[in-house]
């Protein structure tokens, strides 16, 4: 008994609105979704989608004002300024360290970090000799430069 092959159908779509399909492009762009999550949800056949992203893809960037080129920029900027700031601090820590002696990077930071430090610390020493990185291990304390001051009242009664 042969069974009558029933003819396929093409499934149906309502019209998407721009609004949804920017906000779909937008999405995938960003890297909030992926194209086969934003099919599934919004109930468009990823072919569709893809043509989306082709179409609408450069009006996106029109809207937020900012290119690829003018993005890696920025992103370039910012880690230059973060390079500048970890240098900064490590070379803190390094000459708290120093002046210390406890080793704060190799209990608290990662061990990379603390490599990097510690060849900081190594460095500075060579730079400044052993002990006097900052001029400040080999000086006296306040307290102990000032001499020690006595009542006037003792030292005369003392003298008689």
């Amino acid at each position: 008994m042969k069974t009558q092959k029933q003819p396929w159908r093409k499934k149906t779509y309502e019209k998407a609105t721009l609004e949804l399909k920017l906000f779909v492009v937008d999405q995938i762009q960003n890297g909030q979704i992926s194209t086969n999550f934003a099919s599934k949800k919004y109930d468009v056949p990823r072919t569709t989608i893809g043509y989306w992203i082709k179409k609408y893809s450069t009006l996106v960037q029109q809207n937020t004002g900012m290119s690829k080129l003018d993005e890696i920029k920025k992103l370039k900027e910012r880690i230059e300024e973060l390079e500048f700031v970890k240098e900064f601090q490590q070379d803190i820590i390094a000459d708290m360290e120093i002046i210390t002696g406890v080793d704060l990077s190799k209990k608290s930071l990662p061990k990379t970090l603390a490599k990097e430090i510690e060849l900081k610390k190594k460095n500075r020493l060579k730079e400044n000799g052993s002990m006097s990185v900052l001029g400040l291990v080999n000086k006296l304390s306040t307290k102990d430069s000032k001499p020690k001051k006595t009542n006037d009242k003792t030292m005369k009664k003392s003298s008689k």
